[in-house]
């Protein structure tokens, strides 16, 4: 099933809706997107990924990403001071 996308570079990235944002967008291109994760550097998505888009927001599905991309979105805030 092909799926389209309306994806901008500077969109926020979650793990789960409702969730804590865990980085953005940073390139789009026809066949693939890199996403900053925070604290983690960049990461290229090829599409089976992404779980849902609205409203400048996208959202990753756990199941379907890598493991270290997975670990790098669980741990996302863990060096954040307050």
């Amino acid at each position: 099933m092909l799926r389209t996308f309306h994806i901008q570079v500077g969109d926020q990235v979650f793990l789960e809706e409702g969730g804590e944002e865990i980085g953005a967008v940073r390139r789009v291109a026809k066949d693939h997107l890199v996403i900053y994760i925070e604290g983690a550097g960049d990461f290229t998505l090829t599409g089976p990924e992404i779980a849902a888009v609205h409203d400048g927001k996208v959202r990753l599905d756990p199941d379907k990403l890598e493991p270290q991309l997975l670990a790098a979105a669980q741990t996302a805030h863990d060096h954040e001071t307050d």
